[in-house]
């Protein structure tokens, strides 16, 4: 049977999800793959009334777990939904406050020690190009040489400095039930999501019928449904993302517009260079026919020269000879030209 419950991507229906007990200590112990005795909503904020520029539900939760060995603690469970991409910065912000909470130290014996913690975060979104939809980012300590230290590992110093996370990529599960954790969290698969009504998804509760945790959920989510304050708070979410969803429309045209203007100016830029490198080169190439030019005059002004002082050097021969009294004809013969050259030689 298709069960049409009402979807946890939601701010509003996710705080009413996990804030049943019941619920959050199914979905905690599906993350550590641990026992869970009993959970505990801490202080904690949200954010989905007035919001700036993103979307981003917190919810902290203190989880004891039972250990494998049989040992039981606290650990603190800081739970952060968004589905819009956002800077990191701003989860570091806030878990930089988490270790700053005087109520997040413990005591043992005369000491105090920071409570483990453990961050998750159900991402509406995807992380770059890692496939897997559930990452889990765990901490090791490891000696000067890379070798791992086990011996006295967990320590409530160290533990009290690091955090292990876990980090869920809800587009990346796309219908993905091979473990506990993908079956608790195939609730958040938009996969499911109504085509008409994206508030809604569309469930088979024949896939759960035989895990009674399951079922439970889906009835919290049916009755989500069926709320009214809820269906109002998914409607204002909606507007507010429609507007979010506008105006990044917006800056992406812009940046879109203002992208291709500076292109163009980059391409005109291009073109006035290589019209200025053709003009210069037009330049050079008249230039160096100017330098020919003038090397050609040069050279015809020095063979006018030499031509001139050689007409002198024989309009001077023709001189010495007629002076010898030698005719014009004979000076034409010896000198091998007509009598008429001669004339013009000597003027």
């Amino acid at each position: 049977m298709i069960l049409r419950v009402a979807n946890p991507i939601y701010d509003s229906v996710f705080k009413y999800l996990v804030e049943d007990l019941r619920i959050a200590k199914i979905l905690i112990s599906a993350l550590l793959k641990k026992e869970v005795l009993e959970v505990e909503v801490r202080k904690h904020e949200y954010t989905n009334g007035t919001r700036d520029n993103i979307s981003m539900f917190r919810i902290d939760f203190g989880a004891k777990v039972r250990e494998s060995d049989g040992s039981q603690h606290l650990v603190l469970i800081e739970l952060q939904k968004t589905w819009l991409e956002t800077e990191t910065l701003r989860f570091r912000q806030y878990l930089g406050a988490q270790y700053a909470n005087p109520d997040n130290i413990g005591k043992e014996e005369s000491h105090e020690f920071g409570i483990p913690m453990v961050t998750v975060y159900l991402l509406g979104h995807k992380v770059g190009d890692i496939k897997e939809p559930i990452i889990y980012a765990v901490h090791k300590a490891y000696d000067y040489y890379g070798n791992e230290v086990t011996e006295g590992i967990p320590d409530p110093f160290v533990e009290s400095l690091v955090h292990d996370s876990i980090i869920v990529q809800i587009p990346r599960l796309h219908g993905r039930v091979n473990n506990r954790l993908e079956k608790v969290l195939s609730v958040f698969d938009q996969t499911h999501k109504d085509k008409g009504n994206r508030q809604m998804l569309n469930i088979d509760e024949d896939n759960y019928e035989d895990d009674t945790d399951m079922m439970y959920i889906l009835r919290r989510l049916l009755a989500a449904a069926s709320d009214a304050k809820l269906r109002q708070d998914m409607n204002v979410e909606d507007e507010y993302f429609t507007a979010i969803e506008n105006r990044d429309t917006a800056i992406m045209n812009r940046d879109k517009k203002i992208a291709e203007q500076d292109q163009y100016i980059v391409e005109q830029s291009n073109q006035i260079a290589e019209q200025s490198n053709q003009i210069a080169e037009q330049s050079n190439q008249i230039a160096e026919k100017d330098n020919q030019l003038a090397e050609k005059d040069n050279q015809l002004a020095e063979k006018n020269n030499l031509l001139a002082e050689q007409m002198k050097t024989l309009k001077a021969t023709i001189q010495g000879l007629a002076s010898r009294g030698m005719s014009l004809s004979d000076i034409a013969v010896v000198m091998g030209k007509s009598e008429e050259d001669i004339k013009s030689i000597i003027g």
